[in-house]
């Protein structure tokens, strides 16, 4: 039989609460949405432009949008059906509707992406470069949004520039797949 102070020896140390800190905003969860978009747009700007194929920027936008429509309300639906409610279906539809919304800003982060492909195709703009550019682009973006998430939820600078370039290492690596699978 073991006594209190080996247990005591076998259980992790965790550091003491810090009352200092202020708890975690509810209101910067919207950020992270923007995180989630920004990637989801080099995938798909990654993924639709194949080699030897005709280049249709305008297609590609709307396929772009229409797919980061989708996600969100999957992603919306899917946190709504984890919380399992006994009220009435308008108070649940009403829930539902409300988590729906705050899916937004999945949405609004592939913009940029969007508004790049719909410019490619009144400039005529060619595909390798609307490409890289445009995931480039997103890898700034994410290197913001991290960067911005980590100083609005409280990290000090460098921490939050960290966070920045952890954010911009997921753009970067959607480039270096791009460059080897196609």
């Amino acid at each position: 039989m073991t006594d209190t102070k080996d247990l005591q020896q076998l259980r992790p140390r965790l550091p003491p609460a810090r009352p200092d800190l202020p708890a975690p905003r509810r209101g910067a969860d919207w950020m992270f949405g923007g995180v989630y978009g920004t990637v989801l747009a080099s995938g798909l700007m990654a993924a639709l432009n194949q080699e030897g194929e005709a280049f249709t920027p305008f297609h590609d936008a709307s396929w772009v949008l229409v797919t980061a429509c989708a996600a969100a309300l999957a992603h919306g639906y899917s946190h709504h059906m984890t919380t399992h409610q006994t009220r009435s279906a308008a108070h649940r539809l009403q829930v539902l509707s409300r988590v729906l919304w705050n899916e937004w800003p999945m949405v609004v982060a592939t913009l940029p992406t969007v508004l790049l492909l719909v410019a490619a195709g009144f400039t005529g703009w060619d595909a390798y470069g609307v490409t890289s550019v445009g995931l480039g682009l997103n890898t700034a973006l994410l290197f913001a949004w991290g960067s911005f998430v980590a100083l609005r939820v409280g990290y000090r600078i460098g921490s939050a520039l960290l966070r920045g370039v952890a954010d911009a290492t997921l753009g970067l690596a959607i480039i270096v797949a791009n460059a080897v699978i196609k």
